[in-house]
This record gives structure tokens, C-alpha cells and sequence, in this order.
């Protein structure tokens, strides 16, 4: 099972990284390329707590809607 990364974050733009091979944890840094890994592109409004997907179930990706629990 892989949970949601939860995150305060500043609205703008973000690529969180999924791989675990990023420099700028928890932020790409373009050290997935070759190893098959894909960022996580949160596009915010406003500032906020954003809970993440981590497990690429989600139906309202990036962000987690509680399908990773169906894993368990």
C-alpha cells in the first residue's frame, strides 16, 4: 500500500516526486528520467494541505481519494 503524501504547499505549481530519486525530496528534480518514475503535477489556487496519490488509484489525481485503502 502506498498512502498519500501530505503536503503544505504554496499555490503555484509542483512536481512531486514519486520515485524517491530526487535530490529535492519531496520535489522532482528530473531524477526519474530512464528509471520509468513520473512526478506528480499540483496545480494550487491557494495555499493548502494537500493529501497527494501515491499509488495511482485515485479518481481525483494528484490527489488521493481514499482508493489506496482497497489495496490493503
Amino acid at each position: 500500500m502506498k498512502t498519500p503524501i501530505i503536503l503544505d504547499l504554496p499555490a503555484g505549481e509542483h512536481y512531486i516526486c514519486l520515485c524517491g530519486d530526487s535530490g529535492n525530496l519531496p520535489f522532482c528534480d528530473g531524477s526519474h528520467k530512464g528509471n520509468g518514475g513520473h512526478p506528480r503535477h499540483v496545480a494550487l489556487s491557494e495555499a493548502g494541505q494537500v493529501a497527494i496519490c501515491a499509488c495511482d488509484r485515485s479518481g481525483s489525481a494528484p490527489f488521493c481519494d481514499g482508493s489506496h485503502q482497497a489495496q490493503e
